[in-house]
């Protein structure tokens, strides 16, 4: 009968090594080398979000296709794609939003002035646009 080979711990104890095919020691050295070169220093980005669901070049009408409010935002900022879209930041939507609604009221102030008549709460501005609105006029 054939002697049983011991356990391969028992051969590493014993001394024995298995033996493995690589490099040699300056080759690997001279890898090691290599990779440090070679590897990029951490970008000091913000927590990431992840790999993105869906591309830059998405159609914001077919992604927000349920969505009227929002379809009308892209149709007046003039953005068709995410990645057009990514160009705003919340503020700067909400500015470009706003200011035709302002200038809508600012010009409904002055209209109703210009009628002695004034909004709720609006009389001072009344007041001073009619005064200003005086002193403007040639011959008067």
């Amino acid at each position: 009968m054939a002697k049983k080979k011991p356990a391969r711990s028992a051969r590493r104890a014993a001394g024995r090594k298995m033996a493995k095919a690589g490099p040699r020691k300056s080759a690997r050295a001279a890898n090691r080398v290599t990779k440090l070169t070679t590897a990029r220093p951490a970008v000091n980005a913000g927590p990431s979000l992840g790999r993105p669901k869906v591309t830059g070049e998405e159609d914001l009408d077919m992604l927000f296709k349920e969505d009227y409010h929002a379809r009308q935002i892209f149709k007046f900022l003039r953005v068709s794609t995410v990645k057009e879209l990514e160009g705003y930041s919340a503020g700067e939507i909400l500015r470009v939003l706003s200011r035709p609604i302002k200038e809508t009221v600012e010009r409904i102030r002055r209209s109703l002035a210009e009628r002695n008549r004034c909004l709720a709460g609006d009389q001072d501005f009344a007041m001073e646009h009619k005064e200003h609105s005086k002193d403007a006029l040639p011959g008067r």
